[in-house]
């Protein structure tokens, strides 16, 4: 084996893995799984698409879900500037398939950077409902936000908080909460193989406690009869079957069965119905490591019958501006899209969002508030790049559509003008995804693609 593991977790794999601990060892030198998962608010072929850009095959737990080598395909690609598929390993796509879902949910991913399972589990709302995306760490909310815009989500805020302020708001709120828990990240060593240099038993003794206290305030803000979906990149029986034994017992939890997952190897150890869990091994399945287990609550938390946020709050905005930045959206709206927006519009400064249902969020810390649909300047509407990518190509009046390899597309991309006719705000696409905006004018559009974006070819 040519990578060098740590003598403890050495042993405590042999324990785990039993007879089967070589075999575990040997997967140490096999090829690392790498995989895409195609955006189906996007484009409803997936197995077409992956077939066109060179997939090995579907990750088996993942209908959307396929391997390929990221030498074939990079972040530069069009149809990742579009937000058609989304970079990710193939076991982590496991999370996001296990959560049940009904019509209207309204779902929160409490630890959602980078946005693999938030943009997923969006994709199975079908942008339907709300979800709550939150990231505590700032530079990754940031980052975490650029992916929810760009995979086109319109059912989405993220927030940059604590649990446990997040818990203080949203009392027995949401219908179900996806918590992919801070770990030791043991299933990740072939992937990142600077983890093996932080690992440790402490480390991993202490990320349970902090995992237990995650899904403590979790639980506060789980509905009775909803469920939370609690998923690692960790092999350690401390951080997995320990830590839902846990929730189950101390909170009266039931461990419930993911039949999705069903062709995934089974939780291990002595607590009750802990084989409803699902683990993924290198040596057994086609990904890294990761642990997933389904829990339900079962009871209403009688010490907090709050409503949520308490009596909804009027944002600071004074009503006629708000007014009148709608109406100057609807006039851009009625020119400029064959779709029309409903939710709570919310106007900051000059910016006008759209949320998906009524939220006091005047006290939270709110990167991206709901669908950023763009700026009111002197009398005029601006889009924002993300009302670019909230919809499907046949939603904007005006498409300007260009081959993945045509070289307009190309200067697009790195900003520069580009010839087309019409006038006035149109969408830029490749093969029928759109990229971002563009402004007719005199037999030229002018570029409106966001300078963060741009690539040199």
């Amino acid at each position: 084996m040519t990578m060098t593991l740590p003598k403890e977790f050495c042993e405590r794999m042999e324990t785990l893995t039993g007879d089967e601990y070589n075999d575990f060892l040997r997967s140490y030198d096999t090829k690392l799984n790498q995989g895409i998962r195609i955006n189906t608010l996007k484009c409803r072929d997936a197995a077409a698409l992956a077939r066109e850009l060179g997939a090995d095959g579907r990750v088996a737990w993942c209908p959307e879900g396929y391997y390929i080598e990221k030498s074939k395909i990079n972040g530069n690609h069009p149809y990742h500037a579009a937000g058609v598929f989304y970079f990710q390993e193939p076991s982590a796509m496991s999370a996001a398939v296990g959560l049940p879902l009904a019509r209207n949910s309204r779902i929160l991913d409490l630890c959602a950077a980078p946005g693999g399972k938030t943009t997923h589990i969006a994709a199975r709302m079908n942008n339907g409902g709300l979800l709550v995306s939150n990231e505590i760490i700032p530079k990754r909310s940031a980052i975490l936000a650029e992916n929810v815009e760009r995979m086109g989500l319109i059912n989405t805020v993220v927030t940059n908080e604590t649990p446990a302020n997040l818990a203080r708001h949203f009392p027995q709120f949401f219908d179900g909460i996806i918590v992919d828990a801070p770990c030791s990240g043991e299933g990740m060593f072939r992937k990142e193989p600077q983890a093996v240099d932080a690992w440790s038993v402490g480390h991993s003794l202490s990320c349970a406690v902090r995992q237990k206290n995650i899904l403590g305030d979790a639980y506060k803000m789980l509905k009775p009869g909803g469920y939370i979906l609690y998923s690692t990149c960790t092999f350690s029986l401390d951080e997995n079957e320990a830590v839902v034994g846990y929730m189950a017992e101390e909170y009266d939890m039931e461990i419930c069965s993911i039949p999705q997952l069903d062709m995934l190897s089974e939780g291990v150890g002595d607590f009750p119905d802990i084989y409803k869990c699902r683990r993924v091994f290198p040596h057994k399945q086609d990904g890294e490591g990761h642990f997933t287990a389904l829990l339900r609550k079962t009871r209403s938390d009688a010490a907090d019958k709050s409503e949520p946020f308490g009596k909804v709050k009027k944002v600071k905005t004074p009503n006629a501006d708000l007014a009148d930045a709608i109406k100057i959206y609807r006039e851009f709206e009625k020119s400029t899209l064959d779709t029309i927006c409903d939710g709570e519009f919310v106007l900051f400064g000059r910016n006008l969002y759209l949320l998906p249902e009524k939220l006091d969020i005047s006290s939270l810390k709110i990167p991206r508030c709901g669908l950023h649909l763009g700026t009111v300047k002197n009398g005029r509407f601006e889009p924002a790049h993300a009302l670019s990518h909230a919809f499907a190509a046949d939603a904007y009046k005006v498409v300007v559509d260009l081959g993945k390899d045509d070289e307009n597309l190309k200067k697009y991309m790195r900003g520069e003008v580009i010839n087309g006719d019409g006038n006035g705000w149109c969408a830029v696409a490749a093969d029928g995804y759109v990229i971002g905006w563009g402004k007719g004018s005199g037999g030229v559009i002018k570029n409106h693609y966001p300078k963060r974006l741009r690539v040199l070819y």
